[in-house]
């Protein structure tokens, strides 16, 4: 035990907190999936009706921040949902970590870093209008970790990663069809910090000169529709959820992600710019500007979001200036 205790406080802060993240948004990802096997959504509209909350929203971002409260309680944990304060059932707290994070070594100038440094953007299901339409494999669960206004680490949960390859093998065993489908196991999660790299994936780029664009599916506007013609991409992927975007980028299913207006957040771009950034990407706001994530700073990314693992500037270069001067910073 006393050995245990010891190891313990060896580890540092950071990586102390996303082993415990990794572990959390695990079980905001078996909510996710609890909420729709269990039939009741309880949708309710918060500013439009694109602009949805579920009961999954709201237990998982519950078990999320008061889990997270309780081992680390100097953070600042700033949550999607205005939720009240209220008792959480201890069924929502997850306690344990990812042992395999503990092994991995902090880098060098986060080893420091005291719990109250640290800013946590916690999405709790990211990609909420589709999860109501049973787009699953659009949806993410999203815990970004900044330090000094920087997003420095970042978990993305998948609940319903190789959820079209379950069905499939569902479908197969209904038949009785003795076919060795996919090993599909429901769900993942990737996790990265900055110095140290992104893991949980299988890194792919979109073929060269190939130009593929995702962007919104369910918050498009002139500006987006403005801003996406002007990459002349050959292909548009509309789909939804910041998370899921990002994902696209990093496993080569699109070259550039394109969001040219004010509809997204914080907490939907911290943890997938770490991602993106720990393999070498970049994503800023429309105009090239990095964004903060200090916790007084605004939570809506005013002035868009542009992202790419490769050739950033190709597609910075062709924003056009109309898009720019709509959209301030």
């Amino acid at each position: 035990m006393i050995m245990e205790l010891a190891m313990a406080s060896s580890h540092t802060v950071l990586m102390r907190l996303v082993a415990s993240a990794y572990s959390i948004a695990q079980k905001a990802g078996a909510i996710v999936r609890r909420v729709i096997a269990e039939g009741d959504l309880g949708i309710v509209e918060k500013t439009s009706a694109t602009d949805l909350q579920t009961k999954a929203d709201r237990l998982a971002q519950m078990s999320i921040c008061s889990s997270l409260a309780q081992k680390f309680p100097k953070l600042t944990i700033i949550g999607e949902e205005d939720l009240p304060s209220e008792e959480v059932d201890q069924e929502l707290i997850e306690d344990g970590q990812w042992e395999e994070i503990l092994k991995q070594p902090c880098p060098s100038q986060y080893s420091a870093i005291k719990e109250e440094d640290l800013v946590v953007w916690v999405d709790p299901l990211d990609g909420t209008k589709e999860y109501t339409e049973g787009l699953l494999d659009n949806v993410t669960v999203l815990i970004g970790i900044a330090y000094e206004g920087k997003a420095i680490a970042g978990i993305i949960n998948q609940p319903y990663y190789n959820y079209q390859n379950n069905e499939k093998q569902k479908l197969r065993e209904h038949r009785n069809e003795i076919q060795a489908g996919p090993d599909a196991v429901l769900g993942r999660t990737i996790w990265g910090v900055l110095g140290l790299g992104a893991f949980g994936f299988q890194l792919k780029e979109v073929p060269a000169g190939k130009h593929i664009v995702t962007t919104t599916r369910s918050h498009s506007n002139k500006l987006v529709n403005d801003c996406v013609t002007a990459m002349n991409p050959d292909n548009v992927l509309r789909v939804g959820g910041a998370g899921n975007k990002i994902i696209q980028l990093i496993e080569g299913k699109a070259s550039a992600y394109v969001f040219a207006s004010p509809g997204c957040k914080k907490w939907d771009t911290c943890a997938p710019e770490v991602i993106l950034h720990a393999v070498g990407g970049k994503l800023t706001d429309i105009h090239g500007n990095a964004l903060r994530y200090n916790k007084e700073v605004k939570h809506m990314n005013s002035a868009g979001v542009l992202a790419t693992l490769r050739n950033y500037d190709y597609y910075a270069s062709r924003v056009p200036e109309s898009v720019k001067s709509a959209l301030v910073p």
